[in-house]
Order: structure tokens, then C-alpha cells, then sequence
């Protein structure tokens, strides 16, 4: 069984998660196609009920990341479908041969109460769910979800992204993940 490789502590990259969660994983990635690979990747381990919880500041990745997950999900139609952020309409759903997902973009909630009115809550149940800017949530995220926490890459390359993936301890989504984190490693 593999475990957290660090016990939480906001001050180790200046992230406050919530009391109890920990990072598994840290990789980086030295592209766009390592991220639509990294993305590919989690589409195909998801599975109807994860809820992938997907942090940083503006133009970290976030959506980029959403944007080739769902493509990849969505198989050969993929490549055709316009895939547009959920900024304005906080959320857009997506019908694939083993399920739905629900892209939500918080960033304009001002409370918890609206997830409820989307009604996200439950589509984190049924669905595959990718949220961008979790926070919002903070500190009330689902107990099986992962956050994916995206960040420039510290030697400055464009395209290139750091990774760290923060679960509580014992999560299964976390360990059918962290796998494909260690091999994107670059």
C-alpha cells in the first residue's frame, strides 16, 4: 500500500490544504504533450464517483489539463469537440461511453451553498468530476477526491509544469494515481 510521502505541512510549498491531507507525489512535467499524456493517463484510471480537485494561479494548467482529459475520455469524437472552459457557465458536462464527467470552474462562487444549487455535490458521486479552483470548497472537499496542484516550473521553461498530488492517507483514487505521477516524472 503506498502512503503520503510528506505529512502535511502548509509551509513546504505555501499551500494551505486542509488539516489531515498530505502529498503523495511530486513530478514534473516538461511539456504540453507530457500534461495531455499525464491527462490521457488519469482518464483512462478514473472511474464513475473520482473527483480530481485541480489548484494553481492563473494559467498554471488547470484547464489545459481538463481540456486534454476530456478529450481523451471522449475517444475519437475528442479530437473534433470544441472543449471551452467553465468559467462563465461554472459548469460543463460531457457524455462518454463509461460515464459522465462534470468540468466545474468555481473561481466566481462565493460559498459552499452553490455547489449544491450546480448541483456538483451529487455529481461527485456519479460522475468523474474535475474541478478547477477547489478552494472554494476548502475546507469541505469530498474525503475520496485528489487535488492535483499545478505550478510553474521552478527552472522557468514555458510549457513545463510541476505536479504534486495531495490526498488524505489510505485514499484509493490517490493510490491508482500516484503511479502515473512517478512515471510522468521528468
Amino acid at each position: 500500500m503506498m502512503s503520503p510521502t510528506l505529512p502535511h505541512d502548509a509551509a513546504s510549498d505555501g499551500w494551505p490544504a486542509p488539516p489531515g491531507w498530505a502529498v503523495w507525489v511530486r513530478c514534473g512535467l516538461g511539456s504540453t504533450e507530457d500534461t495531455d499524456a499525464l491527462a490521457a493517463g488519469m482518464a483512462e484510471a478514473t472511474r464513475p464517483g473520482d473527483t480530481l480537485l485541480l489548484s494553481g494561479d492563473l494559467g498554471a494548467g488547470k484547464t489545459h489539463f481538463a481540456r486534454a482529459f476530456i478529450r481523451h475520455a471522449l475517444g475519437a469524437a475528442g479530437a473534433a469537440e470544441d472543449i471551452p472552459s467553465p468559467s462563465f457557465t461554472l459548469v460543463q458536462a460531457y457524455e462518454t461511453e463509461t460515464g459522465e464527467i462534470w468540468h466545474a470552474d468555481l473561481y466566481r462562487l462565493s460559498g459552499p451553498g452553490e455547489i449544491r444549487e450546480l448541483g456538483l455535490d451529487l455529481a461527485m458521486d456519479e460522475a468523474r468530476c474535475l474541478v478547477e479552483w477547489p478552494e472554494r470548497l476548502a475546507p469541505d472537499w469530498p474525503e475520496a477526491a485528489v487535488l492535483l496542484r499545478f505550478s510553474p516550473d521552478p527552472r522557468g521553461e514555458e510549457d513545463a509544469r510541476s505536479l504534486t498530488l495531495w490526498a488524505r492517507p489510505g485514499n484509493p483514487l490517490a493510490e491508482r494515481l500516484s503511479p502515473l505521477l512517478k512515471g510522468a516524472d521528468a
